[in-house]
């Protein structure tokens, strides 16, 4: 029986998370359902595989089109990093290439109700639990450029 290599387990990952916002300090996230692959039932803002022959910015609009159903504008992104985890008792290895993705509200929609149990619009100082492990790490490790980009007054600067 040939056993296929899994991406994250067998070899690194590459991924562009996405940190949808709508410049007045209000973040995206969205509940993962029964039928993600990993870390079900847990919020998280949303990201994507990086796709062959896609750019990191062109896989990140299409994800976030897929996810949640608008364009957005790239405002800017964290720089790259590892995310190490262990799921379901294996080692998994990411590196994240995060992107802050502005979007209308209006516009935004749970495109993939099958993998998306519910979307909301959350302050960073009041975020639903359980959070996604790989986002708690990144907000951990980047709290400031968080800061940056949900605080609007904070945003003459960008």
């Amino acid at each position: 029986m040939k056993k296929f290599m899994r991406v994250g387990f067998d070899y690194v990952g590459i991924t562009t998370p996405f940190y949808c916002h709508d410049r007045r300090g209000n973040l995206l996230l969205h509940k993962r359902s029964k039928m993600c692959r990993d870390e079900q039932g847990m919020w998280d803002p949303g990201s994507g595989q990086l796709e062959f022959d896609l750019t990191l910015e062109q896989n990140v609009l299409k994800e976030v089109r897929e996810e949640y159903g608008c364009g957005g504008i790239i405002e800017g992104g964290l720089p790259a990093h590892d995310i190490l985890r262990t799921i379901d008792g294996k080692p998994s290895h990411w590196i994240a290439v995060p992107f802050f993705i502005a979007v209308s509200r209006s516009l935004v929609v749970n495109n993939e109700p099958e993998k998306i149990d519910d979307i909301g619009w959350f302050r960073l100082d009041a975020l639903p639990s359980p959070l996604h492990s790989g986002f708690q790490y990144t907000l951990s490790k980047f709290k400031s450029k968080f800061l940056q980009y949900l605080n609007p007054t904070a945003r003459a600067g960008i």
